[in-house]
């Protein structure tokens, strides 16, 4: 079993490394334009959005999933994650699935998680052929829970919201979606990106 340490000083805080995924931490990636696009904006805060480690351990087991002491190995993916609101992008947030001290330190972390701002899922599972989905990720993240009725805020209902899957809009429902290796997952609000993201180029080694 791989140990949390080392540590490595985030944005906001303490967070696990990336060792398990590679030497180094990986760099951002690209997000691969459609034909007629000749590249994505990139992700400005925005407020709401923002990661609260508070109850981070609760939101993982809301999302039905279970705060391990290290990364598995068993299975080990990766997809991507796009949020726009009315075509402007929304930062998906370092440490994504990670349980915290009272004062900030990590002590967990969740098959599904994130280790920068890249919008890059990690799935580290300890057991193989589990399935892993958009809602269960929103979940650990702390959003779109229905308790903001303003359009498009960080914790408006989901249900408003639509998803796409590598450029092809899903008409399931958006939480039910299920994460894949190296698909681009693309989750907005209102008008739509003026090129839809169909693809992502992920570091080498992911």
């Amino acid at each position: 079993m791989k140990k949390l340490l080392p540590l490595a000083v985030t944005l906001a805080g303490i967070a696990l490394t990336a060792s398990a995924c590679s030497t180094a931490t990986p760099g951002p990636g690209t997000a691969v334009p459609t034909a007629t696009q000749t590249g994505i904006p990139s992700a400005a805060s925005a407020t709401g959005w923002e990661l609260n480690t508070r109850g981070s351990a609760d939101r993982i087991k809301a999302a039905g999933l279970e705060v391990l002491n290290a990364e598995g190995a068993a299975e080990h993916f990766h997809a991507h994650l796009d949020v726009f609101v009315d075509g402007k992008p929304v930062t998906v947030p370092a440490d994504i699935g990670f349980s915290f001290t009272s004062d900030g330190k990590p002590n967990g972390i969740s098959a599904l998680h994130t280790h920068d701002e890249s919008g890059i899922i990690h799935i580290e599972a300890p057991v193989a052929g589990m399935t892993y989905t958009l809602g269960q990720l929103v979940t650990e993240w702390g959003v779109l829970d229905g308790t903001d009725k303003a359009p498009g805020a960080a914790r408006s209902s989901i249900d408003s919201w639509t998803v796409a899957v590598n450029g092809a809009k899903q008409d399931t429902k958006v939480t039910d979606v299920v994460l894949k290796a190296h698909d681009e997952v693309v989750l907005f609000h209102g008008n739509a990106p003026a090129t839809l993201p169909s693809a992502f180029k992920f570091p080498e080694g992911l």
